[in-house]
């Protein structure tokens, strides 16, 4: 963890510069260069600003300091800006790096942020002052000892609980994380109108609902990855939330998870398109009530098959169906043998590696293969990327 006289060194002038001077370098290189002053904390630095530079580009920008540790925990920035929420008084209860304070200072009047870290919540105050804002107030805290002795109302507050154990060992059930947002709830209530709670992707969304009904519970991904699963409490119904950065957002019924699969006999089907399910809707388990209305879908964990694009946004890729055929591995054999292939698959027991053996393939991108079974039978289908 970054100490207190850590800081210090790395605020100062020199440590500055030297960091500045050699940010494009290899960090290794850097922290065996006698040249550099405090060479292991610069080198640490420069390697968490290079990593930052995507995921956290406001602070890789502004030269913020970056704990190793605190990185790893933290929300991408594109993640945390979204946060559907605003008012005028927030209450975080879980700052870190400050990367959703940070969000929050963008929607709400006043922001109060908890950090019972001391050097963390000062890297955090640093940091603030280098991005310029200032109405965030880090207050050196648990949430545990801020909450009990809390005399104030916030429209919201947020938590983004500690998920690791002090072995290191990653943690999904709330009663587990650090703080027990369930333990907390009751006194939670009675100072916040409503509470968001950031929970581990592998959080289940039924369990969700059974814990906190009625609530939102929010599905956020990004570039094919389940980023975070949020629950809102006190909504007016159970509702699913699904937020596919860059593409858009969704909303579904809770009773949407038990949509019934398609009808359709998809060996009669003609099929023009292929879309492959933003995982999100995989993991609220509302692929089909997403895009049976478009199509034919036979599985929350398969592919969509169409006949016509819809007009609006699909929460997923698509493709141009070439050729659908049964998997006969020694007719693709003769037909793709050698070629290098891309092959994706859903809701199948074929393995990747099984196919490319059998049918005489290996990686590459000369064609897009993707395999599904369907009833009883196994399917490929050659695809092609579309342009819009």
């Amino acid at each position: 963890m970054m100490t207190l006289n850590d800081i210090e060194i790395l605020l100062s002038a020199e440590v500055r510069e030297a960091i500045e001077r050699n940010i494009e370098r290899n960090p290794s290189e850097v922290a065996l260069d006698k040249r550099v002053p405090a060479a292991s904390l610069v080198a640490t630095q420069i390697k968490y600003l290079q990593r930052a530079r995507h995921k956290l580009p406001h602070l890789y920008e502004a030269r913020c300091l970056i704990p190793p540790r605190a990185f790893e925990q933290c929300s991408g920035e594109k993640c945390a800006m979204r946060k559907p929420i605003s008012g005028d008084r927030v209450l975080d209860l879980t700052c870190g790096l400050g990367i959703d304070t940070m969000a929050l200072s963008r929607n709400f009047r006043h922001v109060v942020s908890l950090e019972r870290d001391a050097a963390l919540a000062e890297v955090v105050r640093h940091n603030l002052r280098l991005l310029h804002i200032d109405n965030v107030e880090v207050v050196t805290a648990s949430a545990e000892e801020y909450v009990a002795n809390c005399n104030d109302h916030f429209d919201w507050i947020y938590a983004d609980p500690d998920r690791r154990s002090d072995t290191g060992r990653k943690m999904v059930c709330m009663e587990d994380c650090s703080p027990d947002m369930m333990a907390l709830m009751p006194r939670l209530n009675d100072i916040a109108d409503r509470v968001y709670i950031k929970l581990s992707p592998m959080f289940d969304c039924e369990e969700a609902f059974r814990l906190l009904s009625p609530a939102e519970v929010e599905i956020v991904s990004q570039g094919g990855e389940c980023k975070e699963l949020n629950i809102l409490t006190h909504s007016t119904e159970d509702i699913i939330r699904i937020a596919a950065i860059e593409m858009g957002e969704w909303c579904f019924k809770r009773e949407d998870m038990h949509a019934t699969a398609s009808e359709h006999n998809f060996e009669e089907g003609i099929w023009r398109y292929l879309v492959m399910p933003d995982v999100a809707l995989q993991k609220a388990r509302v692929a089909i009530a997403a895009l049976k209305p478009h199509g034919a879908i036979w599985s929350n964990n398969g592919y969509a098959f169409l006949n016509e694009l819809p007009s609006e946004p699909i929460p997923g890729r698509t493709y141009l169906i070439e050729e659908i055929e049964r998997y006969r591995p020694k007719e693709l054999k003769r037909k793709y043998k050698g070629l290098g292939t891309e092959i994706s698959k859903r809701d199948t027991q074929l393995s990747v590696e099984a196919v490319r053996k059998a049918c005489g393939l290996r990686p590459g991108n000369d064609i897009h293969l993707a395999i599904t079974t369907i009833g009883r039978e196994n399917w490929v289908i050659r695809l092609k990327s579309l342009t819009l």
